[in-house]
């Protein structure tokens, strides 16, 4: 899945303003100066110089300064200066396999005894998206901001049309849905497929409806035969099933998500349903907010498959961001104060909800519930903390090369250019 950071639901209108705002100018942290690097978010980065600005007028520690970097370049920048002097003291990152290269390097803190020695920070995360940044046992990072579960979008008014009374619970209803709007000759889902991670999304589901998420965690560890597994096959075989029944149109290959297209189709009504993650909910506001505002735009659980090993309540998606210390910060203490103390902090969480994120906090959802969208935040909410397995995006959780491999391989399957059979091939090769 393409990197998000989640966008505001309340602030859109006045991402201009804010990101006049969003970005620091310090350099690697020297002296007393504590450097965090992050990601530049005109809705979020406004929020942390707050509560940075609010953490450095409170006691004696060194200064916190953030520098933030558009999304592509900063990857580069991260990998090259971790293991250099000219690293900065925090990072922000995906958790995963992004950061478990970074682990294996020797260039991230282990905060594990920091957790120890206060569980009550441990206890106030949600354990599933704290686990984003736990590798081989130890802790590597703390949850910076909302999270990002994939769920089914779907357009009230076209499934009323076609006569469908509720949303799909299983395959069968997905597939009865499917052919039930094409007989009213409404394109069943929109798919942005000239980008590949939107389609790594049904692909990340069917896996673990048919396999569980044993069947991924096999891949991510690298255990011979893990691509051959019969799960792999059977749920390539049910996207290429929806694609030949028509289920995403045929000119899914030329429709972008970056510009909108794929979501224009469901809020206009030309496609009845979209499987995005939770940053479907702000950008159909902002693009169409009569559509949201009028109650108009629905949201469900991934359906169940029959027969299949995977609990139904098991997610995908990204469990949020992380921010890790880095081995070659001189203040390395003072890093963990800052994290520890600021990522917990109510004003903090404060602001947050008020951009329309859903932090991965416990005891956060009576402040969702008296915030607007209260009705989608709390899904949010709900859909992670009920979650037994949060399945991290593959193309985060594998290592760059082999998520390259991957994505390239899987869209030859969707513009059906390659047999499920060759996919698994390519992959076990």
């Amino acid at each position: 899945m393409k990197l998000r950071s989640p966008s505001s639901i309340l602030a859109l209108a006045a991402a201009a303003v804010l990101a006049t705002a969003a970005c620091g100018t310090s350099g690697p942290g020297t002296g007393d100066t504590v450097t965090v690097w992050g990601l530049q978010d005109t809705a979020l980065n406004p929020v942390q110089q707050k509560a940075i600005k609010a953490y450095n007028a409170k006691g004696d520690h060194p200064e916190v300064r953030l520098q933030t970097f558009v999304n592509d370049p900063y990857k580069q920048k991260l990998q090259t200066a971790l293991g250099s002097p000219n690293a900065p003291d925090v990072f922000s990152n995906w958790g995963g396999g992004n950061l478990r290269t970074y682990v294996k390097a020797g260039n991230v803190v282990d905060l594990s005894p920091m957790l120890k020695s206060d569980p009550s920070l441990k206890k106030a995360f949600l354990p599933i998206v704290l686990n984003g940044a736990r590798l081989d046992g130890k802790y590597y990072g703390l949850p910076l901001q909302g999270m990002q579960p994939v769920s089914l979008y779907f357009n009230k008014d076209v499934f009323a049309k076609a006569g469908i009374a509720k949303p799909p619970a299983t395959w069968d209803d997905l597939l009865g849905a499917i052919d039930k709007l094409k007989a009213k000759n409404v394109q069943p889902i929109a798919l942005a497929g000239s980008q590949s991670w939107t389609e790594l999304m049904w692909m990340e589901y069917l896996l673990d409806r048919v396999g569980g998420p044993e069947a991924f965690a096999a891949i991510e560890k690298g255990e011979p035969g893990a691509w051959q597994a019969p799960a792999v096959k059977t749920a390539l075989n049910m996207i290429v099933d929806l694609v030949k029944r028509g289920a995403f149109g045929t000119n899914y290959g030329s429709v972008g998500q970056d510009n909108g297209a794929a979501d224009a189709l469901l809020s206009h009504g030309k496609a009845a349903m979209e499987l995005m993650g939770s940053w479907e909910y702000s950008a159909q506001l902002a693009a169409a907010p009569k559509f949201v505002n009028g109650g108009k735009l629905g949201w469900t659980a991934f359906p169940t498959v029959p027969g299949g090993k995977g609990d139904a309540a098991n997610i995908v998606g990204n469990p949020s961001n992380f921010f890790s210390v880095t081995t070659k910060s001189k203040k390395k203490q003072a890093a963990q104060d800052f994290i520890k103390t600021s990522l917990t902090d109510p004003a903090y969480v404060n602001d947050l909800v008020k951009i329309g994120q859903v932090p991965p906090l416990t005891g956060v959802k009576a402040k969702l519930q008296a915030a607007p969208h209260a009705d989608f935040t709390t899904y949010i909410y709900d859909l992670v903390a009920k979650a037994p397995s949060f399945q991290q995006s593959w193309d985060q959780a594998l290592d760059p090369a082999t998520s390259e491999k991957m994505l390239t391989n899987l869209q030859k399957v969707f513009n059906r250019q390659q047999t499920p059979e060759q996919f698994v091939a390519a992959m076990a090769g």
